[in-house]
């Protein structure tokens, strides 16, 4: 397993490895998880170094599980390692999706350039074009090379939402615990509090690595939870889980200044991926919900801040901060408040 200390990492080896698999961890670092069953193996390996891949191999494995391939050479490296590899797992993403007009993730900053998708967008959709200019375009052009490639490399592709769960670099659940641990009385919720970005749980991706592992095959498939709560939904649930309260302002259309409104979650229009085809061909069900999945998460991430700034915790998010705006702009939420009719 490639990239094995990462969030979906972490939770695939635990679902691997209590599946009976003897499993090899690596990761950039060479640490492990207190979590992990006995007999992990971690292995210290960075993906970029060729040489270092190859030895961590050894004399092959019946399962590669790639959480940090990015882009078509990162294909090409495994390509040539397909002789020591039976099968292959990768994690793709839902930023892959065009939608009619030509746009997606890599113009929703644009006007009018949110994607429109369908409820909910199927594997068969359009994507973008394949090149090295961005995230999404990256992970087609990775797609494309190992599923062309699939008589070499059966390779199944899993393309990710919104990833939640301990661990997150990017956790779009802090916009709502830092607020109830901060014991702000309000939240303003832009686009009507109706937005819906279907979210991913590392569990529930990790059993998907599961049933894939045992079932080798060259395709591509969605991952995402069963259910995706508006983000009222997600705010309430947080909410509950936390025993607490506050007062909820919706406000309908785009944030009514600067980013007052956007949390993590907040989307113009539905992004909403169908799990159709991964019940269809690995019999998959979810191991769990966005709901019954919080309490772990919070746990996680107040024990994280419990002595330390969310910037330290969270540097992803921080130096996203620096030119998106501070999420925790309580002065201009307060000015916007107290001006409103």
């Amino acid at each position: 397993m490639i990239g094995a200390t990462g969030q979906i990492g972490r939770a695939a080896v635990r679902a691997l490895a209590e599946d009976g698999w003897e499993v090899r961890a690596a990761s950039r670092g060479g640490g492990g998880d207190e979590a992990w069953p006995e007999g992990v193996r971690s292995v210290r390996v960075d993906r970029g170094d060729s040489e270092a891949l190859t030895a961590a191999l050894g004399d092959g494995c019946d399962v590669l599980l790639d959480c940090v391939a990015y882009d078509a050479g990162h294909a090409q490296q495994l390509l040539g390692l397909a002789d020591r590899i039976g099968s292959a797992v990768v994690i793709s993403s839902a930023a892959v999706y065009e939608d009619e007009r030509g746009r997606s993730f890599d113009t929703q900053d644009q006007p009018d350039g949110f994607p429109e998708y369908p409820v909910p967008v199927p594997e068969t959709y359009r994507t973008v074009a394949p090149s090295d200019l961005s995230y999404g375009t990256k992970k087609v052009a990775l797609e494309r090379e190992l599923l062309a490639a699939g008589d070499r490399l059966p390779t199944t592709l899993l393309r990710a939402g919104a990833i939640h769960g301990p661990y997150s670099p990017t956790l779009r659940e802090l916009w709502f615990i830092k607020r109830v641990l901060d014991k702000r009385p309000v939240r303003v919720l832009a686009w009507g509090g109706e937005s819906r970005f279907s979210p991913a749980s590392s569990s529930n991706i990790a059993e998907l690595v599961r049933l894939a592992a045992r079932k080798p095959g060259s395709r591509v498939l969605n991952a995402v939870d069963p259910r995706t709560p508006t983000v009222a939904e997600i705010g309430a649930a947080i909410d509950a889980a936390m025993e607490y309260s506050c007062e909820t302002i919706l406000v309908d259309g785009p944030p009514p200044v600067d980013h007052v409104g956007e949390s993590g979650w907040s989307v113009p229009r539905p992004l909403v991926f169908g799990m159709a085809a991964a019940e269809r061909e690995l019999d998959y069900r979810a191991v769990t919900t966005y709901e019954d999945s919080l309490p772990a998460t919070i746990a996680w991430t107040v024990h994280a801040l419990r002595e330390r700034d969310w910037r330290e915790v969270f540097p992803v998010l921080a130096e996203r901060a620096k030119t998106q705006g501070d999420p925790f702009d309580y002065a201009a939420e307060d000015r916007w408040l107290a001006g409103r009719p």
